[in-house]
């Protein structure tokens, strides 16, 4: 942080729930985009499943290192305050389509193919505050020798926001298949072997968490 920077403080995850091989590979305070007439600067936390990047490097023998699982969380502070008058339910609907915004161009940051976004889910958090999330698709091209039944790996995210005591951000994307069919291994004992199915209930019960003490 520099000098100029405002004191964000962190959201809550519960890293409990995350399970073995995932980690946190970034944490940071930065100007997001401006609302209410105020700056809105966001402290970020972003986990990756490293067990899953790992499990497909080798298996495709270096060919494919490619972020698969990722979770982050964001909680917002304005500087100046807002006017009086100006509550966080009034710039809500600014940080959510703000929100979807940056989070369609990060997955194609991460290499993430034919972004779109798709569907609205409501989902409550554990302080009772009821997330509009917004999916967003997109796929994964593999390289011809990665893969004997499929050139592309389906991937789904949702991210959305809410005010409890603080506006927060939560996102975060999986596969939308599974990785021990399209690459060919056998799914005992495999970190390849999770679900759809799997990904989706893990990932809505890390944003039902955040704020959570």
């Amino acid at each position: 942080m520099t000098d100029d920077t405002p004191d964000v403080p962190a959201p809550t995850v519960r890293t409990d729930r995350l399970g073995d091989g995932w980690e946190r590979v970034e944490a940071s305070v930065e100007r997001l985009f401006d609302a209410g007439g105020a700056d809105v600067w966001g402290h970020t936390l972003v986990f990756e499943d490293r067990a899953l990047r790992e499990a497909v490097r080798d298996a495709t023998d270096g060919a494919v290192d490619q972020s698969w699982r990722f979770f982050f969380a964001t909680r917002l502070r304005f500087r100046p305050p807002l006017a009086p008058g100006v509550g966080t339910a009034m710039v809500l609907p600014t940080v959510k389509s703000e929100g979807v915004r940056s989070f369609v161009a990060d997955l194609r940051d991460r290499g993430i193919a034919d972004v779109e976004r798709g569907r609205r889910e409501r989902v409550r958090t554990a302080s009772g505050q009821r997330v509009r999330m917004r999916q967003v698709t997109g796929r994964v091209p593999l390289p011809e020798t990665a893969a004997d039944s499929a050139d592309a790996v389906p991937i789904e995210g949702w991210v959305g926001a809410w005010t409890d005591d603080a506006i927060h951000l939560a996102g975060g994307a999986y596969p939308a298949t599974r990785l021990d069919a399209v690459f060919g291994v056998e799914a005992d004992d495999s970190a390849l072997a999770g679900s759809r199915e799997r990904y989706r209930s893990a990932f809505f019960d890390l944003v039902r968490a955040v704020g959570e003490e």
